[in-house]
């Protein structure tokens, strides 16, 4: 159910880029993420921060990107957001006397002070490599969008109408242009979602094989 709820804004955004497109796209994820935090407030009595983190990098970076009409903003927007959450567990590795993994995940779970301290670097390199991934996907559309900025001598293209501005050349790149653009939109619900589900079975099985047993744990004797 958390899953959901986490990966709730970006399934709304995918739903309106397919029915709209990405400006439309954004302000909804901006929406669902404001209502997402505001739902777990009243729930929990409480907001996490990466929630907070992630509503406030996409207020900022999806309000730049509906007021310039310019993609790249949303488009880098997960790369720095996991870069981000990459700092964040780096940091606590050597400030602090747990681990942020540990400070989530302990309460449910015991494992060997020596695991939390590697699942956490594991988790910064998850965050990472994440970050990279985004901006590789992206990276494609960024670099069709400038041979047809320059090509075309517009500054703003308007993707959704490619076959009601150009025609020829222009009509082709425009068109792969397009097509790049909604395969950064599939990557960022299902890519990104597959490596998450992917990562978090992985860390499952690496904790079960660590997993303190109470009924093995050496005991008192008279």
């Amino acid at each position: 159910m958390k899953f959901l709820i986490d990966f709730f804004p970006v399934l709304l955004f995918f739903v309106a880029y397919k029915v709209y497109d990405i400006y439309v796209a954004t302000a909804v994820a901006i929406a669902a993420s404001v209502l997402q935090v505001g739902w777990l407030r009243l729930r929990h009595r409480r907001t996490e921060t990466m929630h907070l983190v992630t509503l406030g990098l996409l207020v900022v970076f999806g309000g730049l990107t509906i007021a310039l009409q310019d993609r790249t903003f949303i488009m880098w927007k997960p790369s720095v957001v996991n870069w981000l959450f990459a700092a964040a567990f780096l940091a606590s590795h050597f400030i602090g006397e747990r681990p942020l993994i540990q400070r989530m995940m302990s309460h449910a779970i015991e494992v060997p002070a020596r695991i939390w301290r590697r699942l956490n670097l594991l988790w910064v390199l998850f965050f990472v490599l994440s970050g990279l991934a985004n901006l590789y996907v992206a990276s494609g559309f960024f670099s069709i969008e400038q041979v047809l900025i320059q090509a075309s001598g517009l500054a703003e293209i308007d993707l959704a109408h490619c076959s009601d501005h150009f025609s020829g050349d222009l009509l082709a790149l425009c068109q792969d242009a397009q097509q790049r653009e909604a395969t950064w939109v599939n990557f960022k619900l299902f890519g990104m979602m597959g490596l998450t589900i992917a990562f978090v079975i992985g860390q499952a099985f690496y904790l079960a094989r660590h997993i303190k047993d109470p009924e093995q744990q050496p005991t008192e004797t008279d």
